[in-house]
Order: C-alpha cells, then sequence, then structure tokens
C-alpha cells in the first residue's frame, strides 16, 4: 500500500523545514487553536481543515495512507496527540507519524496508529510504502488486537511515545502497549495520517499534539 503525503500540506510545510532543521530541540504544542504550519484545503482524495479547536483529517479513497506533516523536526522526546474518528468505518486506522525523514527524495518514518474496532500497528514506513516490504510492523506481526482502546465513533484516544534515540516505548491512554529497539530514523518530522481499509469517506479529528523534552 502506498503511503500519500498530502500534496497541498506538503506546499506550506516545505517553508518552514529550513529553519526547524537549524534550531535545537525544543517542545512543541499545538492545540489547533490556530491553522498554524498545518495547512488546509481539498482535493478529490483527501481534505484537511481545521474546526472547532481540532485538526479534521477526511480521507475520500476507500483504500491508501494518507498523512500531513507540521514542518518540524525533532528526535529524542515525548511525542503525544489526542486522536478521535468522527465519521465512517470503524474498519481504519489514524495516529502519528513521527521521525519522517525526506532527505532522500522518499519518504520514510515511524506510525503508531490504532482503530476504533479495538487494533494497533506500530511500526516503520520505508520509502512512501510503495510496497507491502516497506511497512515494517515492530510490535508483533502486523495489526493486533489491544484493549486499551476505546471502541466506536466519537472515542478519544491519547497515543504516546517516548523515544530515546532507537529506544521507543509506546503508550494507548496511559498504558504501555509496546516496547522497541529501531536505528533506521533519528530525527524528523512529524506528522498526522488516517489510513483506509476498503471503505471510503473516514474523518478523524486531532487535538494536542505535543514534542516534550523526556522527564
Amino acid at each position: 500500500m502506498t503511503a500519500k503525503h498530502i500534496t497541498f500540506l506538503l506546499l506550506v510545510a516545505l517553508l518552514m523545514v529550513t529553519a526547524a532543521a537549524c534550531r535545537q530541540d525544543t517542545s512543541y504544542t499545538t492545540a489547533f487553536d490556530e491553522v498554524g504550519g498545518w495547512a488546509v484545503d481539498s482535493d478529490t482524495d483527501v481534505e484537511g481543515s481545521v474546526t472547532n479547536g481540532r485538526y479534521e483529517l477526511l480521507v475520500k479513497q476507500p483504500s491508501g495512507q494518507f498523512y500531513t506533516t507540521a514542518g518540524e523536526s525533532f528526535a529524542d522526546g515525548i511525542y503525544q496527540v489526542e486522536a478521535t474518528q468522527v465519521e465512517g468505518n470503524l474498519d481504519a486506522g489514524y495516529g502519528m507519524v513521527f521521525r519522517l525523514n525526506s532527505n532522500d527524495g522518499s519518504d520514510s518514518f515511524y506510525l503508531f496508529e490504532i482503530s476504533s474496532d479495538g487494533y494497533a500497528w506500530i511500526g516503520r514506513c520505508d520509502n512512501g510504502c510503495n510496497t507491502d516490504a516497506d511497512q515494517v510492523a515492530l510490535v508483533n506481526e502486523w495489526w493486533f488486537e489491544t484493549p486499551l482502546i476505546k471502541q466506536g465513533l466519537g472515542e478519544t484516544n491519547v497515543l504516546r511515545v517516548n523515544a530515546e534515540s532507537g529506544n521507543m516505548i509506546f503508550s494507548i491512554n496511559g498504558t504501555q502497549v509496546g516496547r522497541v529497539t529501531d536505528d533506521a530514523l533519528r530525527r524528523g518530522d512529524i506528522g498526522l495520517l488516517v489510513e483506509t481499509l476498503g471503505f471510503p469517506n473516514v474523518k478523524v479529528a486531532f487535538d494536542n499534539f505535543s514534542v516534550q523534552p523526556l522527564e
């Protein structure tokens, strides 16, 4: 499955890359009360908007990964976001992208996503996930079921990653769901992702995305 880096959002993010790459790691927080660096627009595949203090990502296509990035750059830290599926079939994935690296012309990133019917996927996406071989699961062999997810439309789940060098701890709603060591990606952008798995018109609202220094 190919991951699509949303073009209209990427254009704005590119304007911020140079400044972000030159600064040292600091804290980052957005409550999406303003658009900020997250562009808003729509095309035939996807729509991004800031509505009522949340970033809403609507995927209109029945199958694919669609993500947008902030134009930031972070390495170690505590990554956290609140995610709520508000429309669409529950058999769809959504979550955060971090340490996204585009220096070689093909996006690679870590991905922490869940579904509203109680499954999670934790792994690395190489080369824009152009083939199944580019999707590297780091916890279990693929999607795995977990009772930590609040299921159904309108339920908010908090995704958190403690990342220190290659060591990463993944938590859902305050409880650890996986721990991995992987040194492939050490720094990169952050983003939001929705993945459709056979059903179109999936909308997810994201709020309070933050990156904080390690405790």
